[in-house]
């Protein structure tokens, strides 16, 4: 593997991991705002956590294919 497409495949896989974590994080700020909710706690519903799991979803695509869409860009920019 050449220096540029060992690069592209670090973006692709930095971008997977951070979608995952950015998600992670969503939840639980969502999760706490429920919690935290004041005169009395609220209670967490399905689609607002159907609604922000997508991103992880998509996060673990890309990780999974992350060597073609590191190949695919590779193509696109001729690298």
């Amino acid at each position: 593997m050449e220096a540029p497409e060992h690069g592209a495949l670090t973006l692709v896989r930095i971008i997977g991991v951070i979608l995952v974590v950015a998600t992670v994080l969503e939840l639980g700020l969502y999760w706490a705002e429920c919690w935290l909710h004041k005169p009395e706690p609220v209670h967490v519903e399905t689609l607002p956590v159907v609604i922000r799991v997508i991103p992880a979803l998509l996060g673990m695509v890309v990780l999974v294919k992350s060597r073609a869409i590191a190949e695919w860009v590779t193509e696109k920019l001729d690298l």
